[in-house]
C-alpha cells in the first residue's frame, strides 16, 4: 500500500500530515526558551499564516508555557556578572522583550555595583596591568563591549592600578 502524501506549507511533500502551529512551537520549546517575538518569528518562516501563529502563541502562554517575563528574568541571571546592564537590556530588546518585562526584569541589578563586576570580569580575564596603550586599549574595547560605560571601564583600571590620564 502506498503512503498518501501530503505538501508541507514550503511546498514539499512528505509521508505524514502536515503538524499544527502549536504543535511546532511546542517542538521549538522543547529544544530551547524562546520569547513571544522569536517564536512568532521561527514559526512565520515555516510559513504559517499570522493568525494561526497567534492563536497558537496565546494557548501556550495561557497554559504557561511561554512568557516573556520569565524569559526576561532567565536572559537576566544568565549574563549577568558576564556583561554590564547596558548589554543585557540591549539583548532583552533585540530578542522582542517589552519594555515594562525588559525593566521588571533589571530590576535586581540596580542594587549591584557595576564597578565591582566589571573588575572581577577584568581579574578573571586579563589579572595584569596593561604594561602598553596598545594592551590598555584591548583590555577597554574588552569591557566596553561587555556593557560596560566608559567610566565604568575606567574606574576599573585606575582600581587595578593602571596609569589613566587626565583626558580620558
Amino acid at each position: 500500500m502506498r503512503l498518501r502524501r501530503f505538501p508541507r506549507v514550503d511546498g514539499s511533500v512528505s509521508g505524514r500530515p502536515p503538524a499544527s502551529p502549536k504543535a511546532v512551537a511546542i517542538r521549538l520549546l522543547a529544544r530551547r526558551d524562546y520569547s513571544r517575538a522569536e517564536l512568532a518569528q521561527r514559526l512565520g518562516r515555516r510559513g504559517i499564516a499570522r493568525a494561526d501563529i497567534e492563536s497558537a502563541l496565546d494557548e501556550l502562554a495561557a497554559a504557561g508555557y511561554l512568557s516573556d517575563a520569565w524569559y526576561a528574568d532567565a536572559v537576566v541571571s544568565q549574563k549577568s556578572g558576564r556583561y554590564g546592564k547596558r548589554a543585557i537590556v540591549y539583548a532583552l530588546k533585540e530578542k522582542g522583550i517589552s519594555a515594562d518585562d525588559a525593566a521588571e526584569a533589571v530590576k535586581p541589578l540596580a542594587d549591584h555595583d557595576e564597578t565591582e563586576d566589571a573588575l572581577a570580569l577584568w581579574r578573571q580575564r586579563f589579572g595584569v596591568v596593561p604594561v602598553n596603550e596598545r594592551e590598555k586599549a584591548r583590555q577597554i574595547r574588552f569591557l566596553l563591549a561587555r556593557g560596560y560605560g566608559l567610566s565604568t571601564v575606567l574606574r576599573v583600571l585606575r582600581i587595578a592600578g593602571a596609569p589613566i590620564s587626565e583626558d580620558q
